[in-house]
């Protein structure tokens, strides 16, 4: 599972191919065939599902419109290629939509809101059993990833900085086995890696994302001029999503065909599924996404990309970017708006207007 991959070299490539391409002129021509990328993680499988079993074409042609949806191995590159213009919309975290796309000057809107991470990303120490005991190891996790932001998140609950470890960057391919050595004694990372992991007697798990609910979130984003230009093709993006979540909730047909694509069987896509929170309801994702806590999240996220340097070279401060929410206020720079959180097609869905 690939899907928090996103170290600040290739977000810096991202950001200078889209500060190249931001300056071209948007499309503003009604279209009628759409590109969709997305990356194998449990809560984006759905999308893979629904292209492989009909769902994504009824809605297509609902509306007379074309949806290719392409998996991508890689997280980052399908978001590079977003951010390039490649796609149209694409399957990314609220952090790494902040970071690439919005900050390489993309205006970008969240479509769906759908999943938050409820455990399925945790830090984990060998032989020890309390967070404070981090303090003074090597910690190894994806640098610059949702893991870095969890063990920022897990240090402010202990009192602790940044200061008082060492970071060291792992590639999600090589933590568990890295975890096997006797000179790794700390690491952040998320399912599948975490359950294998904990496979080992002395690996214990000291914090995890339920203890920071709402805060690491799954959306489908779309290019926000597309979207203005073509409300059909969010309105079949809703469609899409809220048929596959009743179709996950009917039997384990369709689960077990999503364990399959993600290289996991029945016992372990439930498994993870259980840590992430699911929003197969349009009422409970239009709630979450209109709430006040998201707006919190968003300062939180912000303030840590802004202390990474991830919000391109040219930013001041942690309020560079602007963000805004369903109620149209917005956090960070007004006249820099590029990334929208838009509860209108989930409540389209919810009230049976789609």
């Amino acid at each position: 599972m690939n899907r928090f991959i996103c170290k600040i070299s290739q977000g810096i490539a991202a950001i200078a191919v889209a500060a190249t391409l931001a300056a071209a002129p948007a499309v503003a021509a009604e279209k009628k065939d759409f590109k969709v990328a997305w990356s194998i993680y449990v809560g984006w499988m759905p999308w893979g599902y629904a292209a492989d079993t009909g769902i994504v074409k009824k809605w297509a042609d609902k509306y007379g419109i074309k949806i290719e949806v392409k998996q991508f191995n890689d997280y980052v590159e399908s978001i590079n290629q977003y951010t390039a213009g490649a796609f149209d919309a694409v399957t990314v975290t609220n952090m790494d939509a902040l970071s690439i796309p919005a900050a390489g000057g993309v205006d970008t809107t969240a479509v769906i809101v759908g999943d938050f991470s409820n455990g399925n990303d945790a830090v984990i120490l060998k032989g020890k059993e309390k967070l404070a005991d981090i303090k003074g190891q090597n910690v190894n996790l994806v640098e610059f990833s949702v893991s870095h932001y969890l063990l920022a998140r897990a240090l402010e609950s202990a009192k602790l900085e940044e200061k008082d470890l060492k970071v060291v960057n792992t590639s999600d391919a090589d933590m568990a086995a890295a975890y096997k050595t006797a000179d790794v004694t700390a690491v952040v990372t998320w399912k599948p890696i975490v359950s294998t992991i904990l496979e080992s007697p002395d690996a214990k798990k000291v914090f995890d994302s339920s203890q920071i609910p709402g805060e690491i979130i799954d959306l489908m984003v779309a290019n926000t001029d597309v979207v203005k230009d073509n409300p059909n093709f969010a309105k079949a993006l809703a469609g899409i999503w809220y048929d596959t979540m009743a179709a996950l909730g009917k039997g384990n047909d369709a689960k077990e065909a999503m364990a399959k694509a993600s290289g996991t069987d029945l016992k372990g896509f439930e498994e993870q599924l259980a840590t992430t929170k699911l929003f197969a309801a349009p009422a409970d994702a239009v709630a979450f996404t209109s709430g006040a806590d998201l707006k919190t999240t968003t300062e939180r996220v912000s303030k840590f990309l802004f202390d990474k340097a991830l919000l391109g070279k040219d930013a001041k401060s942690a309020a560079a970017i602007g963000v805004e929410f369903p109620d149209k206020t917005v956090f960070g720079d007004k006249a820099n708006v590029k990334l929208r959180y838009d509860a209108a097609f989930m409540k389209a869905a919810a009230d049976g207007r789609l």
